[in-house]
């Protein structure tokens, strides 16, 4: 039973994975599924004001939690149904919540099975959490340097704390959640119009430059202390 129990959380992953893509469950987050069923989705939305944006953020969980591809348009999604300011709202909490779960998770018997999906690129984060912990952490979650599902691992396997870790993921996504679900309630125009949607719409080098730039000024801190530090051994040496 205690077998059992230490392996559980590996056999749901793998289950739920297994399903997923088996049964190519991925054609439902797509922005091709957004735009045919728009229509449907946003009256349902409307017919139902309270558990829609409990199932909505339950979903994104879920995605998070298990890895699962379709995060951008889940955001998209909740603003095209929610608007912007509660459509990224649900996303951070989503978002949050499922990165969360995964980081607790990874703490388990089932970080083993994650680390080996991680390989060598938990390494390179190393140096950066060991120089500012928050503040590279806020990096990682305003640029896609890595695989998002790795940002939600690494961490616990590099001993960053809880706290560190939900306060930056919830205000490091918030940027890049609101400016998405900005497109998405804009989309709904285009959409009625006929028009689709496509990654271009969304990730210009525009959007782009403008995240570097956050990045860097999270990386400040980072960039002072090794300025310090070099200062000082320095001065030592004078």
């Amino acid at each position: 039973m205690t077998t059992i129990k230490r392996f559980l959380p590996l056999l749901v992953l793998i289950t739920v994975l297994a399903l997923f893509y088996i049964f190519d469950l991925g054609r439902f987050i797509s922005f091709e599924a957004l735009a045919e069923h728009k229509a449907w989705l946003s009256a349902w939305v409307a017919a139902h004001a309270i558990i829609a944006p409990l199932l909505y953020i339950l979903a994104y969980i879920a995605v998070v939690a298990f890895s699962l591809p379709g995060g951008l348009v889940m955001t998209i999604s909740g603003g095209l149904l929610f608007g912007a300011n509660l459509g990224a709202l649900y996303a951070v909490s989503g978002a949050t919540i499922g990165a969360t779960a995964l980081f607790l998770i990874a703490k388990t018997s089932l970080g083993d099975f994650l680390l080996a999906r991680a390989g060598e690129s938990v390494k390179k984060m190393q140096a950066g959490f060991a120089d500012n912990a928050l503040s590279y952490m806020f990096v990682l979650r305003l640029v896609p340097l890595f695989p998002f599902f790795l940002v939600n691992l690494a961490p616990a396997f590099l001993g960053v704390p809880l706290r560190i870790y939900v306060i930056a993921t919830f205000f490091g996504i918030m940027p890049a959640t609101f400016v998405f679900a900005l497109t998405g309630s804009g989309l709904g125009a285009v959409l009625d119009q006929g028009g689709d949607i496509s990654l271009a719409h969304v990730m210009t080098p525009q959007l782009m430059a403008a995240f570097a730039g956050l990045a860097l000024l999270a990386m400040v801190p980072v960039i002072y202390k090794k300025f310090q530090s070099k200062s000082g051994t320095a001065d030592e040496r004078g």
